[in-house]
């Protein structure tokens, strides 16, 4: 089938090359208008943008890459994107809510591969929020798209449980590589059903409606949700840590701190921990003031101290230095 694929960062890379390696047919790519990045603030292209234009190269074939600031104000693209004629559209991790008229295009609809169990965490960070509020796992939905915000019916769903010492990098790279495997799945089951109006196809694939059970938002995070609480319980503070992953920061004696790895120091998580940590958990500490140091541990990192268990703080990042973990952590906060 011709497709045309919308996608914007490096989570969606893995379903497009996906596609094209299955030999499906790309008319042509949507992503986010190049942004300023970097210490130069240069304009950088998205990772999708960028891929397609390797793709462009390596298939020697001409790619279109459109790259609307919003979609929905821009009827000129809308016509264009009309104009290339795709089968169907897929969706990954795009960043913009598709119009009305751009969703009645394609014959076989659109499809969004989406990064959580829905309808829990539909919207903008699912896998951060997956991660700050504690789920023991979470997945990847194959979705008929519709006005909603991730409200279509789903047609393939997968599962995975999320570690306790996972970060959002490590999750968004699992679940990207599972959402490719679900879309080369799916695309089979849609051509069969056949093109057509969304009810009469969805009906032909026997899908129902999202339960309204069950529905969380998961909103765009803002600065203030990557401040870091020392108030807030060990494993509350780990989770932030983890599903802001590399960005959750605290200051250090006036200067910028970036948690890049921790590990809460609850003794019934035990044997989900570090054997050090692990064996921290285990010893008495008395309680001090959140967020000041309990011990340093050589080779180990910072104990410190939280509303409730302490936590292990492994590797950091202080403001104008480099990433650091064990002695050389220890060294740079002392």
């Amino acid at each position: 089938m011709k497709i045309l694929f919308w996608g914007t960062p490096a989570y969606a890379v893995p379903s497009l090359n996906a596609l094209v390696a299955a030999g499906h047919g790309l008319v042509g790519v949507v992503t986010q208008p190049d942004r300023r990045r970097g210490r130069g603030g240069a304009l950088q292209p998205s990772a999708v943008k960028a891929r397609a234009l390797e793709l462009a190269t390596e298939l020697g074939q001409e790619i279109p890459v459109f790259t609307p600031e919003r979609i929905r104000r821009e009827p000129h693209t809308q016509a264009a994107l009309a104009a290339l004629g795709a089968d169907l559209s897929v969706v990954v991790a795009f960043g913009q809510l598709l119009p009305a008229e751009v969703l009645a295009q394609p014959a076989y609809g659109c499809w969004n591969g989406h990064g959580s169990l829905l309808p829990r965490w539909r919207g903008a960070a699912p896998i951060q929020w997956s991660l700050i509020e504690g789920d023991s796992e979470t997945g990847v939905g194959i979705m008929a798209m519709e006005l909603g915000l991730d409200s279509g019916p789903v047609l393939l769903e997968r599962s995975l449980a999320i570690g306790l010492l996972e970060n959002a990098g490590q999750l968004a790279e699992r679940l990207s590589g599972l959402t490719a495997e679900l879309l080369l799945e799916a695309l089979p089951l849609i051509e069969a059903a056949g093109p057509g109006p969304q009810q009469e196809r969805l009906t032909r694939l026997g899908l129902q409606p999202q339960p309204s059970e069950g529905l969380t938002l998961a909103r765009l995070l803002n600065k203030d949700d990557y401040l870091v609480d020392w108030q807030q319980s060990a494993l509350a503070i780990h989770r932030r840590v983890m599903g802001l992953y590399p960005g959750a920061h605290c200051q250090w004696r006036g200067k910028r701190l970036k948690l890049l790895a921790t590990e809460p120091l609850v003794q019934r998580l035990a044997a989900q921990l570090s054997g050090e940590a692990a064996a921290l958990s285990e010893r008495s500490w008395p309680k001090a003031e959140p967020g000041s140091v309990l011990e340093r541990v050589k080779g180990v990192g910072l104990v410190l101290a939280t509303g409730g268990c302490p936590l292990l703080l492994r590797t950091a990042q202080l403001e104008g230095k480099a990433p650091a973990r064990g002695n050389e952590l220890l060294q740079q906060l002392s």
